[in-house]
């Protein structure tokens, strides 16, 4: 074993040791928070990882930093060989993978190829970074200086790489392997090497600083905000996959040795909420898109996550080496590092879920430090008494008398499941539905289009109350939970089969979460019963109707919740007359309305108001009309209009209304 060899052994056992002491670190940390079964369907969560992690698709939503971070990710995946190659080198320095024949023509070329990209993406990054300044890679000195550290040991690794490669080839005589295919190292070793004289000493050079850089950037990693390099692909894998993978997870409320409800600081939340914060990659693609960071809230996702982060790196070292006596014990992840404000300001519309390339899941974690808000501190904005009270006592958000739920429907000839329970449907009216003076037209209209499409359908009338969607998501579980039990039993005895409700707060409440309490139903909303209809024929569009351009606008409970885009709009696009325009922010990119998350009950006090923003997007596409297929939605751009003082030229109006004025 030659000189080279012996004190490569001792790096290698010392480069990993010293990363599995750091890996095992880590894991004791994430240990410390509540269990949670994230093991369950192994086939659909490395079919996320094949699309997410290997596939970048959610990188790739934003295709320049995408591409970016595509030729990155896949150039080091391709290294691997020449990794593992350079490695076994350091034990038997002959070792080649030439032995692989065909395959090594595949890995050679490839090799030189992504090399090159990834070169070509590293210094466009600099570039992005530190020239053009994109806003939302702005992370301080502190991770400025962290990424260009990863970004030029990522360059080392390449251009070492190609050294290696180079003097290979010089040292070979300029002659190339049987089943070597290295044209960017042929023509580097051309350029830099006159002779191969000097070509092994510069083979060994190049091939230290190989092993060195690698072994260094992979200790390095578990320091840096970089982690995610080996956090990303086990955090997706561990991500919700199903498709109720956006409802919140319940609180045992009746576990009477419970001591904690909603989480105040690390220990309360779960060891994948906990990896969450470790698999961050600071990009801020979050932040870019949470609609309270862009209209001047004190809310960005991604500092609620590294808060998350900073916050487990300084407590879960006590809690695993169980220190009793720390200044650090008497601080807590609520109050010190995370304020009632920030978490206040979300509206849990899912953007920044949406957009995070490793899928963290950030509104978990802020309906959890909300519900420590409610249930343990009693520490909730002051509007929200009324809210929770009117909840509690007329089972609705607003202070209108339940028993006036179902008079909306005067003069319709609208049966109740109390009345005549063998019905196909049962049509979940909702709050807004039945009380708000301008969602009542709404309800109406759908109605007839149900009755006109010979629809089999019954409302609860009084017997329905609040889906418990406004308390859940105000972090009010006891609330919530009361609500949806007493529901679903009611929905049982009438052995309710399909339900549809104009509502996509209900919709995503009953037919995501209320499986949690034993009620498993078809749920639809109306925009896909009133699509249905018009491809049964069941109803019949006028043959000419009004010249008008329409804009949709996309609730983010029905779009990003529940992927239904179509529905909403296809009816739309049947009009004769009707011009479809999208605003720029549509679709799975949509603005959210600012009305989410029980925001619609808080008052917006500290920069613009979410809904203005939103309104201004959809009159600038010069629609005379905004269709929304959500009460909260049409309330939040129907004060949007006036603000602008828009309401003589822009009506905004519920797809039932439109498709309803527009039948035969």
């Amino acid at each position: 074993m030659e000189l080279k060899n012996i004190i490569f052994v001792f790096v290698f056992i010392a480069a990993f040791g010293f990363l599995g002491y750091n890996l095992s670190r880590i894991i004791g940390y994430l240990k410390t928070g509540l269990p949670e079964n994230r093991f369950d369907n192994p086939s659909k969560r490395i079919s996320r990882v094949l699309g997410i992690a290997f596939g970048q698709s959610k990188l790739l939503r934003e295709p320049v930093a995408g591409f970016i971070h595509f030729f990155i990710f896949w150039g080091f995946m391709l290294f691997i060989f020449a990794v593992v190659e350079a490695i076994i080198q350091g034990f038997y320095s002959p070792f080649s993978l030439e032995f692989l024949g065909p395959v090594f023509s595949i890995i050679t070329v490839v090799q030189d190829v992504f090399g090159l990209l990834v070169i070509a993406a590293v210094l466009f990054a600099l570039f992005r970074r530190f020239v053009v300044k994109v806003e939302r890679l702005d992370v301080g000195t502190s991770g400025a200086m962290d990424a260009a550290f990863i970004l030029f040991m990522i360059f080392m690794v390449v251009a070492s790489m190609f050294g290696q490669n180079a003097s290979h080839i010089a040292g070979n005589g300029f002659i190339l392997g049987e089943y070597e295919v290295r044209p960017i190292s042929s023509f580097l070793a051309g350029v830099f090497y006159t002779t191969g004289e000097s070509s092994a000493m510069w083979f060994e050079v190049f091939w230290w600083i190989h092993i060195v850089v690698i072994f260094g950037f992979m200790n390095f990693l578990p320091y840096s905000k970089h982690f995610h390099v080996i956090t990303s692909i086990p955090n997706v894998y561990f991500s919700k996959h199903d498709e109720k993978k956006y409802a919140l997870k319940p609180i045992d409320l009746e576990d009477e040795d419970a001591e904690q409800f909603g989480a105040a600081d690390i220990e309360h939340l779960t060891w994948k909420q906990l990896l969450d914060g470790f698999a961050c990659t600071e990009c801020g693609r979050c932040t870019a898109a949470c609609p309270a960071a862009n209209t001047g809230k004190p809310l960005s996702p991604r500092k609620i996550i590294v808060d998350i982060r900073h916050r487990t790196e300084e407590k879960a070292p006590l809690l695993v080496n169980k220190t009793e006596e720390s200044s650090l014990l008497e601080k807590q992840l609520v109050g010190d590092f995370i304020t009632s404000e920030e978490l206040w300001a979300c509206t849990t519309c899912n953007a920044c879920v949406y957009e995070c390339p490793v899928t963290i899941e950030h509104v978990d974690s802020i309906v959890d430090m909300r519900r420590n808000l409610v249930l343990m501190e009693s520490d909730f904005p002051p509007e929200l008494n009324n809210v929770f009270k009117n909840i509690e006592t007329n089972f609705t958000p607003w202070a209108f008398n339940a028993q006036d739920r179902a008079e909306w429907a005067e003069g319709l000839d609208v049966k109740t499941m109390a009345e005549d329970s063998e019905a196909e449907y049962l049509f979940w009216v909702g709050c807004a539905g039945s009380f708000d003076s301008r969602y009542q037209k709404v309800s109406r209209a759908f109605t007839q289009i149900m009755q006109k499409a010979g629809v089999d359908f019954r409302i609860l009338g009084t017997e329905e109350k609040c889906n418990g969607d406004t308390a859940r998501r105000l972090g009010n579980e006891y609330l919530a939970q009361m609500l949806m039990q007493e529901n679903v039993e009611t929905l049982k005895n009438y052995k309710v089969k399909k339900v549809v409700t104009g509502c996509p707060h209900c919709y995503n409440s009953l037919k995501n979460e209320y499986p949690q309490f034993g009620g498993n139903f078809e749920v639809f909303h109306h925009s896909e019963l009133i699509d249905k209809l018009l491809n049964d024929k069941k109803i019949e569009l006028k043959e000419s109707a009004e010249k008008s351009k329409v804009t949709f606008h996309d609730s983010c409970y029905l779009g990003r919740y529940n992927d239904i885009y179509d529905s909403p709009r296809d009816p739309l696009k049947m009009i004769d007359g009707v011009e479809m325009v999208e605003m720029e922010r549509n679709l799975d990119k949509g603005f959210c309305c600012g009305a989410g998350g029980g925001r619609m009950f808080l008052e917006e006090t500290t920069g613009t108001r979410i809904n203005e923003d939103r309104t201004k997007e959809a009159l600038d596409t010069g629609a005379d009309t905004i269709a929304s297929a959500c009460p909260f939605c049409m309330t939040m751009m129907s004060d949007g209009v006036k603000t602008y003082e828009k309401q003589e030229d822009v009506e905004v109006k519920d797809i039932a209304e439109i498709i309803f004025e527009n039948l035969k």
